[in-house]
């Protein structure tokens, strides 16, 4: 079952993701970590795929994916990064594999994570 990760500051998008990804087959977790522990608590729960706001409260989400492609441990975690801005530049440029502009639909996100994963 592919794991997926939800590092998303919106409790209600949370609610909302992790079940349409249940739906979908998808094993669900989430970090709301905002303190900048977001790696340690990814290396403790290593995901196939993490789903990374740009904007996490105190948190840039596109340093966090900087760190996680420094990271030797990390770094081949496939990362979809969300905004609603459109950063798809920024954020492929950061390192991550795919960008959705907020609100993106529920297909959307699907087929980005199955493109990712091979499934």
């Amino acid at each position: 079952m592919t794991r997926v990760m939800l590092a998303e500051d919106d409790y209600t998008m949370v609610s909302l993701l992790k079940t349409l990804l249940g739906m979908e087959g998808f094993q669900a977790t989430t970090i709301l970590d905002k303190t900048g522990a977001l790696l340690e608590n990814i290396r403790l729960d290593i995901p196939d795929v993490i789903l990374l706001d740009v904007h996490l409260g105190d948190l840039n989400g596109l340093d966090v994916v900087k760190d996680l492609r420094k990271d030797k441990e990390l770094k081949s975690i496939r990362v979809i990064m969300t905004s609603g801005i459109d950063m798809t530049d920024a954020c492929l440029d950061a390192g991550a594999d795919a960008f959705l502009l907020k609100p993106y639909m529920p297909d959307d996100l699907i087929l980005s994570i199955r493109t990712l994963v091979g499934g």
